[in-house]
């Protein structure tokens, strides 16, 4: 057990705690004596006590009106009254208001009070666990919630990001597409991500749509140059057939995350087959 256990015992008569104490010789409990309820009081007030024997019939404050003070300041306290059978009303009357754990008559069985004490002490265990249990259980909703605060926090700010990030995205898509100029993105399995709308005004093909592999669908001269940008990080211009008036520069992308193929009017100072590689950094 945690607690030390001790035992309050509050009678007006010197001999009937004389009695007590000679009960508990022989056990561990640690044993404390009030001739009064006023007395029994102060001891409280300065000791630790898990359980109060009181009698009832005392001068002033009587056991039961000195049993609803503990309760009131002490109310982990299991308490028990002595009383004859005359008080049995009264006393019953206590116990059903749930002042008194329990009634036990005078004069005493000493094998039944030891009984009853020793189910005292468990009671008292048992309210001492089941309140360290629920101020766990506090503990614990009290960190969920603000765990599930903070997630939602978090969810709520990545999805302020994340919706930024779209709104961006179509704002620099909105823009591509308005270029007069062809625009193809691969990522770094050679997947088709993005093209605008210019595109096909730049490039002959008759069929390309996001999601293809880039091989299926661009002439080996242009594929090529995309994955040779791809793979080495440099970036390369290359001139696209006689007939045509525009050049595709291969821009890698950071990481080697993809390529982006930009078609652009074709320079007079390159010869239409030429494959040139660039001299800017990797992502420029």
């Amino acid at each position: 057990m945690t607690d030390k256990q001790t035992i309050l015992l509050v009678d007006d008569e010197k001999n009937v705690l004389k009695s007590l104490r000679r009960l508990f010789i022989d056990t561990e409990y640690q044993i404390l004596t009030a001739e009064s309820g006023e007395e029994g009081l102060q001891v409280l007030n300065n000791n630790q006590v898990q359980l109060v024997i009181s009698d009832y019939r005392m001068p002033g404050m009587n056991g039961v009106e000195f049993l609803q003070s503990v309760k009131s300041k002490y109310p982990e306290t299991i308490r028990i009254i002595l009383s004859g059978y005359a008080d049995v009303v009264a006393v019953v009357e206590a116990i059903n208001d749930g002042q008194i754990y329990k009634f036990l008559a005078k004069p005493w069985n000493e094998q039944e009070l030891l009984t009853a004490i020793m189910r005292s002490f468990e009671q008292y265990n048992l309210q001492k666990e089941n309140v360290k249990l629920t101020r766990e259980l506090q503990n614990r909703n009290t960190e969920l919630e603000n765990l599930a605060k903070s997630l939602e926090e978090k969810v709520m700010q990545r999805t302020q990001a994340l919706e930024l990030k779209n709104k961006a995205l179509r704002i620099a898509q909105n823009i591509l597409n308005l270029l007069p100029i062809g625009v193809i993105g691969v990522d770094s399995e050679q997947i088709v991500v993005y093209m605008n709308e210019y595109l096909c005004k730049s490039i002959k093909i008759s069929y390309l749509a996001l999601g293809n592999p880039l091989p299926d669908h661009l002439d080996d001269k242009l594929c090529n140059s995309l994955i040779k940008a791809l793979t080495t990080q440099q970036n390369i211009r290359v001139a696209l057939d006689n007939d045509s008036q525009y050049e595709m520069l291969c821009t890698p992308l950071i990481n080697g995350s993809g390529v982006i193929g930009t078609f652009i009017p074709r320079s007079n100072c390159n010869t239409a087959n030429d494959i040139i590689v660039m001299a800017n950094s990797p992502g420029e």
